[in-house]
């Protein structure tokens, strides 16, 4: 005979059917969660395959049309353009950034001219991808100069929103440049256009594939250490976020992700802002590479950005985006 007291609550019972799991789950993921990162190269009739990262393409202007045509018909409602800045184009100032026929001021008009104000188009604002020693800012003596920085930001901002971005999104990680990006802006009567701050970048390992698919890492000199954040900091992001949202930030961003759940969860609970996480290329690259290998399911995939969610996140930019919305 068995005795003893079995559980009268029994959290199991909503867990039997799929459709009692569905009535009381927390958190739910959609298309309309994504942005999808768009590599960019020059010339033409091209699709050139990323070796760091596994199905993962850099694409000629002439080919964005379909890969946008996909990402509308998924109901994404954004994209993020990278460009892979030829090396002769590259120098100490990053001045590839201030030209009106870069990569990413083409892609733009490209993008709005034949899609209109049916997708938003986000351009990340700094210049590791066109400097020829791979950091975002001007160097001087090794060490990047953030006010004579902020001046060119400033500049690739207007242009960027001249071209049409909708979301302009700083990734430098220099102090004050939100506000004197909003204010540039805005003295330039494009008061709409919005700013989507990298408020809590981290000095990340995870970092490496996005280097080489843009073709900075074999450039880099050094490392970003002296102005990304330290990734063994928690409360520092606060201030952080703190200081870009007095200066006029509409979103922020926190990169890398899933790493830094804890992060997420900590900047949307004291501030009632929109949170943006980053799911970066070594992120995307181990678990997709996991999956290749047989060593995880591909349900991992779902679980990885569910986490996000979870952690408080409005919306993520993810490789994944456009092969997870189609099985959404």
């Amino acid at each position: 005979m068995i005795t003893g007291k079995f559980p009268n609550l029994r959290l199991r019972r909503t867990r039997k059917y799929p459709w009692s799991r569905r009535l009381v789950q927390e958190n739910n993921l959609s298309s309309s969660d994504f942005i999808y990162p768009i590599f960019l190269i020059e010339g033409k009739n091209k699709k050139q395959l990323i070796k760091s990262m596994p199905n993962v393409y850099r694409y000629t202007i002439d080919k964005l049309g379909g890969v946008v045509e996909s990402v509308l018909k998924n109901k994404i409602p954004m994209v993020a353009l990278f460009p892979s800045t030829p090396k002769s184009k590259k120098d100490n100032l990053g001045s590839e950034a201030l030209n009106e026929d870069n990569l990413v001021c083409k892609a733009t008009r490209y993008i709005k001219k034949k899609f209109k104000n049916n997708v938003g188009i986000m351009c990340d604002v700094a210049l590791d991808p066109y400097t020829s020693h791979g950091h975002d800012g001007l160097l001087k003596k090794n060490y990047v100069e953030n006010d004579k920085t902020i001046i060119s930001l400033c500049k690739q901002s207007l242009i960027q929103a001249q071209m049409g971005c909708d979301v302009i999104a700083p990734s430098d990680m220099m102090d004050g440049r939100i506000g004197k990006i909003r204010k540039f802006l805005d003295r330039n009567e494009y008061h709409d256009v919005q700013l989507l701050s990298y408020a809590v970048k981290y000095a990340s390992s995870f970092y490496g594939p996005f280097r080489d698919a843009v073709g900075s890492k074999k450039s880099l000199k050094s490392d970003k250490k002296n102005y990304q954040m330290d990734f063994a900091n928690s409360d520092e992001c606060l201030r952080e976020v703190a200081l870009d949202i007095k200066e006029g930030a509409d979103m922020v961003m926190v990169k890398p992700g899933m790493p830094y759940l804890d992060i997420i969860k900590k900047v949307k609970e004291n501030f009632k802002i929109p949170v943006l996480a980053y799911q970066v290329s070594g992120e995307y690259s181990l678990i997709k590479n996991g999956i290749k290998k047989k060593l995880i399911e591909e349900e991992a995939i779902i679980e990885s950005l569910m986490c996000f969610k979870r952690a408080g996140a409005s919306a993520i930019v993810s490789y994944f985006a456009l092969e997870i919305s189609k099985k959404l």
